[in-house]
């Protein structure tokens, strides 16, 4: 049982949304929560039964995922992995396998093909990050760090299209708008 899962934000409702898709994979392998930051995501797969490893470059930001979810740690269904995603002298997905890949708020385009390649086939990606229209609500502005025009579903072509989505959704806190793109899809 995971203590203290109050005290994160709220997950994505696209989990919630997908969540039995998720539960229907293959539980041999872990969800990756990529560069998780504070374990939102991950944590709410974790709490309905899913084996998740967080990955981030932020210590910080696993040690209190560590203490959020001391007890599925101690059970397998969580895994911390410090890492470093925009490291150039490394490839750390080039070894792994996951039953799928959530992604949120964060975008490194030299990424794309290792995440592709570490789903299993039939896997899941679910992504979510800003779009170039993004700027006018706030913070990223830099281009490097949204996506344009369609460009999660050029990356996962060839791939089952759950869900996409690309426009202005109010934030979860309620506080202003933000421009996101999303993409469920199934690795064939």
């Amino acid at each position: 049982m995971i203590s203290n899962i109050n005290t994160v934000e709220p997950h994505s409702p696209l989990l919630a949304e997908y969540l039995t898709e998720i539960k229907k994979l293959n539980a041999e392998l872990s969800v990756l929560d990529l560069a998780c930051g504070s374990g939102r995501n991950g944590l709410y797969l974790v709490s309905n039964g899913i084996s998740v490893t967080f990955a981030d470059i932020n210590e910080t930001s696993l040690e209190k995922i560590s203490e959020t979810s001391v007890n599925s740690l101690h059970f397998g269904k969580a895994e911390l992995w410090q890492v470093d995603f925009e490291d150039e002298n490394t490839s750390p997905l080039s070894d792994k396998g996951f039953a799928a890949v959530i992604v949120y708020r964060y975008l490194h385009r030299p990424l794309f093909d290792s995440i592709k390649a570490s789903i299993q086939s039939g896997g899941l990606v679910i992504y979510e990050t800003f779009t170039t229209e993004h700027p006018q609500f706030g913070r990223p502005k830099n281009p490097n760090f949204l996506l344009k025009h369609n460009e999660l579903l050029q990356q996962f072509s060839g791939w089952e299209v759950l869900h996409y989505f690309e426009g202005t959704v109010g934030k979860g806190d309620g506080q202003g708008s933000q421009a996101v793109a999303q993409i469920v899809a199934r690795k064939p």
